[in-house]
């Protein structure tokens, strides 16, 4: 299987990854649920809801704003990472990340 991660920032800043399988297939959920805990701890990112746990989703999304539209939009490792824990966490052929509107599809 493909994937596709696709991160939008707003109007004509979308920034789309393609990934093969081996791209995530090294990657379990927990391995993908455990790097996206780590960058939302590091990036210092806000839950969106301060009781309780966070979401998988949450973490995408709060990751994906907080590691900022600048690393996306270079193509930089952390952005294709970013990419493949996504896919790996959600285990879907296509995601889209909009973090403008803030809800991952």
């Amino acid at each position: 299987m493909s994937y596709t991660v696709t991160v939008v920032f707003g109007v004509d800043r979308e920034y789309e990854f393609s990934l093969h399988d081996s791209d995530v297939a090294a990657l379990t959920k927990d391995q993908a649920r455990s790097w996206l805990a780590r960058e939302f701890e590091e990036l210092e990112c806000t839950p969106s809801n301060p009781m309780g746990k966070v979401l998988v989703l949450d973490m995408i999304l709060n990751v994906a704003k907080y590691g900022g539209e600048g690393r996306f939009e270079q193509g930089t490792e952390w952005a294709k990472k970013f990419a493949a824990v996504t896919a790996a966490a959600l285990d879907r052929p296509a995601i889209r990340v909009d973090v403008a509107a803030f809800v991952v599809g």
